[in-house]
């Protein structure tokens, strides 16, 4: 599979960049910037100051990656970490040991490959996501990544939207399963095609998390394609024009638009759009060809659409059939298909990989999936074009490297922000809580049982963890200096998209695990047929969930 290859002017634009850090750095080591006065420059180029150390928050880009750069990933964590890096929500990879004055190294070795930390943070337009199964999936209407990589290039240091009032997020999907969580998102983009075929995009605008959390709300339906980005011109317009920016808790765009209306809010990115020039703004033709061509598809063999190598395996190991059932999920094209590979096997820290784990999914990736590694919003890895063949070697490999847990969507995949363990901004720890759940529920007859079951923890109430469209969302709370956990339940970040609701008063951090165990015995019991967990609560409501956990509780 072809993937996007940064031109010259990327390459250039890397170079200058990291130059321009270096100075800034040493600076700040020289006493000649204040902490303060350092503060803007290192977000710009995606450094935090957290608990412990500086943390490095790198850019993939619309969550794709080639072998290179992921050993190179894996080469940054053995050089300048602890040896290991975590995958995020965002498909970003971040580094949370990392020394000030090792940084602008870092910037220079990575640009060796393409990657950058730019526009990782900062009131900007962060990386855009979108679905981890792109160009591999035949759900999709269209590539989506063309678009991702179209919005990359149009948003990277543009002038005018560099100082928004607060960080943006846009996500693109282009299937009828949303795998991005796009209404979560300040712009959602679903590609669809109007009635006469012509390819164009639903615009969803106002989603986002946090301590008021909205879903993002549809302000037109289609879109022609060709104007998608004068139309983010007028949004963002709308929002730099009207976004609070003298309160940091009301600056998102979701409180614009909540304050507004969608409908109003829609008539005036509508008046904004009419006043610009679109042509001018709009990707010409000929450059939206040639991204689109690096996206090809002609580079995979013919082959036939069963494989007795597989079917064999499955036959012969249980292990490899569960993988299959649970963790593979299938491609466009015959004999193919998609490998999802869960960064949380019960004990360990979700969305955690380390430089030894890196490096041995880039040589998988190189030799059986055409070099192409997705980062997915869940916090998870995938080799999307893998050979029927070639799927019991790639197991093989998984369970070597303790990266062949069968759990993808079930109740031990749980999505974990750091936490207190690492983020100045947290009320309590995250990844205990996750380890502790995942480890009650490792058993893969049981979790197989259970089913589909979204758990989303987050440390405080910036939800990282996107905890409020969780099927069941858990927020760490701070009482008087003990840690205690807020869940919600029904909640969704798919294409049925959900808010979930409050079950009670906080547990204590020792409750937490049997509350779990409550919750699913609840649902067990009251499923109907093949129902998830989503769909039983939605039918029963939260009594028999509350009255089970605070019965325990109490």
């Amino acid at each position: 599979m072809s993937l996007y290859r940064y031109d010259a002017i990327d390459a250039q634009m890397l170079e200058d960049r990291s130059a321009q850090f270096r100075d800034q750095v040493e600076r700040r080591l020289s006493g000649a910037l204040t902490e303060d006065q350092f503060k803007i420059h290192r977000l710009m180029n995606g450094l935090y100051l957290q608990l412990h150390a500086y943390m490095l928050r790198v850019a993939i880009p619309y969550g794709t990656l080639n072998g290179a750069q992921l050993h190179k990933l894996a080469e940054v964590s053995r050089r300048f970490d602890k040896g290991y890096g975590h995958f995020t929500t965002r498909t970003n990879i971040q580094f949370h040991w990392i020394k000030l004055a090792d940084a602008p190294d870092i910037l220079d070795s990575m640009a060796e490959v393409g990657l950058h930390a730019i526009q990782t943070s900062g009131n900007c337009i962060r990386n855009t996501t979108t679905d981890p199964y792109a160009g591999a999936t035949a759900e999709e209407i269209d590539d989506p990544r063309v678009w991702s990589e179209v919005i990359r290039q149009w948003s990277t240091f543009h002038p005018e939207f560099t100082y928004l009032p607060r960080k943006f997020k846009i996500a693109v999907t282009a299937s009828a399963k949303d795998r991005t969580a796009a209404r979560s998102h300040d712009i959602g983009l679903k590609v669809r095609r109007s009635r006469d075929g012509e390819l164009g995009f639903e615009v969803m605008v106002g989603g986002g998390m946090g301590r008021t959390p909205y879903l993002g709300q549809t302000i037109r339906e289609h879109l022609p394609a060709k104007s998608l980005i004068s139309y983010l011109a007028a949004i963002l317009r709308v929002y730099n024009r009207l976004g609070r920016r003298d309160n940091i808790y009301k600056a998102r765009i979701k409180i614009l638009v909540a304050a507004l209306g969608a409908e109003e809010f829609g008539r005036q990115v509508e008046a904004e759009w009419k006043a610009l020039d679109q042509s001018a703004l709009d990707v010409p033709d000929v450059e939206l060809a040639r991204i689109r061509g690096a996206f090809g598809t002609d580079h995979f063999e013919p082959r036939p659409a069963v494989s007795a190598t597989f079917e064999a395996r499955k036959t012969a190991d249980p292990a490899f059939a569960r993988f299959a059932r649970n963790n593979l999920a299938p491609h466009k094209k015959p004999g193919y298909s998609i490998v999802n590979i869960a960064l949380k096997t019960p004990g360990e820290v979700p969305g955690d990989c380390s430089a030894d784990q890196m490096d041995a999914i880039a040589d998988l990736a190189a030799r059986y999936s055409l070099d192409d590694v997705r980062v997915t919003h869940a916090q998870n890895l995938v080799l999307p074009h893998v050979k029927l063949d070639d799927l019991p070697a790639v197991f093989d490999k998984l369970v070597e490297l303790n990266l062949a847990a069968p759990n993808l969507d079930l109740i031990s995949d749980i999505i974990a922000c750091p936490g207190l363990d690492y983020c100045a901004l947290a009320n309590a720890r995250a990844i205990p809580i996750a380890q502790h759940i995942a480890e009650r529920f490792s058993d893969p007859v049981r979790a197989e049982e259970v089913g589909e079951l979204k758990i989303k923890i987050s440390g405080c109430i910036n939800a990282c963890g996107h905890h409020h469209v969780g099927h069941i969302g858990i927020l760490g709370v701070d009482k008087k200096g003990e840690e205690f956990y807020q869940l919600t339940l029904g909640g969704s970040g798919a294409e049925d998209a959900e808010v979930g609701k409050p079950l009670g008063p906080a547990l204590a951090a020792n409750q937490v695990g049997q509350a779990i165990e409550d919750l699913v015995e609840v649902y067990l019991r009251e499923r109907k047929g093949d129902e998830r967990f989503l769909d039983t609560f939605r039918r029963t409501g939260v009594a028999p969930f509350k009255e089970a956990v605070y019965a325990e509780a109490h």
